[in-house]
C-alpha cells in the first residue's frame, strides 16, 4: 500500500469520525433545553444548600381520573416526585417506603408518583398494581413521556425533591431505602 493510499484512507476515516460526532451531538442536543442545566445527583452535589438549587422543569401528566395536572400547580408545597414501572423491580421494591413516608409527611409533601407509560407500561396495569398493593399515594401518568424528558429521566426508579419554591433540592438514581427518602423529605422541609 503506498503513502498516499495510506494518507487517503486516513483522511477518510478521519472524516467518518467527525461526521459521527456531529450526529451524536445533534442527537443530543435535541434532548436538552438551551441554557439549563440538568439537574444534578446527589453524588454530583445535588443536595446542597438552597442557594444552589435550580428550578424544577415543569410538565403535563395526567392524573387516576385522567384530568391534566402541572407539577406548577402544586407550587407552594414541598414534592417528592418518583418516576416508576410496574416492570421495574426496584421501583416496586421501593414503593412501601414511599406509602408509609406518605401516610407520615402526606400533610406537609405532595408525592407525586409518576408512572412511565410506554415500553409495555400501560395505564391500566398500573391502577390495578397500585390498588392490589392498598397503596395511599397518589398516581399519575406520564402518557406523553413529557415529564421524563424534562427531568432527563433515563433510568428509573429516580426520585427528585422539590422545595416549596418550585426548586430540585436533590436527586437519586435507583431505589431509595428509608433513610435516604426521609433525607430527601427533610431537605425540602427547611
Amino acid at each position: 500500500m503506498s503513502q498516499r493510499t495510506k494518507t487517503i484512507l486516513g483522511v477518510i476515516g478521519l472524516a467518518a469520525v467527525l461526521v459521527g460526532a456531529v450526529l451524536a451531538y445533534n442527537a443530543l442536543s435535541k434532548r436538552v433545553q438551551p441554557g439549563a442545566d440538568p439537574p444534578r445527583t446527589q453524588a454530583q452535589g445535588g443536595q446542597g444548600n438552597q442557594d444552589n438549587r435550580q428550578p424544577a422543569p415543569d410538565f403535563n401528566v395526567t392524573d387516576e381520573a385522567g384530568n391534566a395536572v402541572r407539577l406548577s400547580d402544586l407550587r407552594g408545597k414541598p414534592v417528592v416526585l418518583n418516576f416508576w414501572a410496574t416492570w421495574c423491580p426496584y421501583c416496586l421494591d421501593e414503593m412501601p417506603e414511599f406509602d408509609r413516608a406518605h401516610g407520615e409527611f402526606g400533610g406537609e409533601v405532595q408525592f407525586m408518583m409518576v408512572d412511565c407509560v410506554g415500553g409495555g407500561e400501560t395505564v391500566e396495569k398500573a391502577k390495578q398494581y397500585v390498588r392490589a398493593q392498598g397503596y395511599g399515594f397518589p398516581v399519575y401518568f406520564d402518557t406523553q413521556n413529557e415529564a421524563a424528558a424534562a427531568y432527563g429521566v433515563s433510568g428509573i426508579p429516580a426520585t427528585f425533591f422539590i422545595d416549596a419554591q418550585g426548586n430540585i433540592a436533590s436527586n437519586k438514581v435507583g431505589a431509595l431505602h428509608e433513610a435516604s427518602l426521609r433525607a430527601g423529605i427533610e431537605g425540602i422541609l427547611e
